[in-house]
């Protein structure tokens, strides 16, 4: 059976070995610590007077079986979820812990990570871009009808301030001008926000037109 391997340093061996371990347990909730072993690379240099410090270096080791010791209860597409953005991270070069939310609409991931900016990416791109690869990895299988949601350090709230702001902006041009206007494609979880935020508007409605993964909502005057 392989192994779940994970390399860290430290000033010392000790400091390396807890750093790996710690990996570990964020990429594994519920790991059997007493299964890790560790085989170390490098005891480090400390060098003279601070010139040619170099750090230990060890690699942590943990049989499959014990990373899944303690059961999660979640569905096949869940787990699919999980296993793919853990992926996209990890050839990212981001060390993240992903967590899988569940309800009847939508599949959520959280990623906790400590450069989460680098997973979000500018004005959220790099985010963005793997929720739309899932999602039309989900599409392309036929699968249930669920959307994917990647969430890292509470991007989605805050796009989804963005959203409702967007919406009433868009509604007060639509009102002005008497036509209507049509938003960036988004997914279904995000044009709900627009569809709630513009609910109770007088003078305009909203639709979703396009096909999936490129529905976008339009605002337009009210018949």
């Amino acid at each position: 059976m392989s192994n779940v391997t994970v390399e860290a340093t430290g000033e010392t061996v000790g400091e390396a070995k807890w750093a790996a371990l710690r990996e570990l347990e964020l990429r594994h909730p519920g790991l059997d610590k007493s299964a890790v072993q560790f085989e170390v690379v490098s005891e480090g240099e400390r060098g003279l007077l601070g010139v040619g410090y170099a750090p230990a270096r060890v690699v942590a080791m943990v049989p499959k079986d014990a990373v899944g010791a303690v059961a999660i209860d979640e569905s096949e597409a869940a787990a699919d979820v999980r296993e793919l953005v853990t992926r996209i991270t990890a050839a990212l070069g981001v060390e993240a812990r992903v967590d899988v939310r569940e309800d009847d609409e939508s599949l959520v991931a959280t990623c906790t990570a400590a450069d989460a900016g680098l997973l979000i990416g500018r004005h959220g791109q790099t985010i963005d871009a793997i929720q739309y690869l899932l999602n039309a990895i989900s599409y392309r299988r036929g699968e249930e009808r669920k959307e994917i949601v990647v969430d890292a350090a509470g991007y989605r709230e805050r796009r989804r301030a963005t959203l409702e702001s967007l919406a009433l902006r868009t509604a007060e041009q639509v009102s002005a001008s008497g036509e209507p206007a049509e938003l960036e494609p988004m997914t279904a979880v995000e044009r709900k926000v627009v569809h709630l935020a513009l609910k109770e508007r007088e003078g305009v409605e909203t639709r979703s037109e396009g096909a999936e993964p490129n529905r976008y909502v339009v605002v337009a005057p009210a018949d």
